[in-house]
């Protein structure tokens, strides 16, 4: 699921030729949660299936920015954000409290990007070209690596973080939803 988790949403955002509805503070926050989550695995020797799709993720949401910033009118500003998300990956490594407080942080920066996103729906009463398949799969995919973590490294921070972010992604499915249908209704 997670190796086309976010085509939907590239997919709509290219249908539509628009970004209406995305948030870019919610995807970079997505981002540098997903790194930081997938460089904390890496840092203590995690078993590869239990963070295999975070590069396939990274690499969507950076298509997904480029999408954004081209259909905004200026891809050449998506360059700094990739630049800091890379040497990001070097600096986390650096001391054993960087990426532990890091990991203890991923939780709020993954949290504020589902609120970053809630915060565009609500702002716009329109969700756009915001994929509710996406969302969708995001909390199924959530779901799942729920009960992985409980068979394998049993991280309780882990397992908090996905607790956490399946209800918020269950939250922005139905907000997508929720606006999608008021979106029909005017019509």
């Amino acid at each position: 699921v997670c190796a086309a988790l976010k085509l939907p949403q590239i997919s709509a955002v290219l249908a539509a030729r628009s970004a209406r509805g995305l948030s870019l503070p919610s995807l970079l926050l997505e981002l540098a949660g997903f790194l930081v989550f997938l460089r904390y695995q890496c840092y203590y020797g995690y078993p590869l299936l239990t963070y295999l799709e975070y590069p396939i993720l990274i690499a969507q949401d950076v298509i997904l920015l480029l999408c954004i910033f081209h259909f905004n009118g200026n891809v050449k500003q998506a360059t700094p954000y990739i630049a800091v998300l890379v040497s990001s990956w070097f600096v986390l490594a650096l001391q054993k409290w960087i990426i532990d407080l890091a990991m203890n942080l991923c939780t709020f920066i993954s949290a504020a990007s589902k609120f970053a996103q809630l915060q565009c729906l609500w702002k716009t009463r329109d969700s756009g070209t915001v994929s509710a398949l996406t969302w969708s799969l995001s909390s199924y995919t959530c779901a799942t690596r729920i009960i992985t973590t409980l068979m394998t490294t049993n991280d309780f921070t882990i397992l908090t973080r996905f607790v956490i972010m399946l209800a918020l992604n269950i939250w922005v499915t139905v907000t997508v939803l929720r606006y999608r249908k008021t979106a029909i209704k005017a019509e």
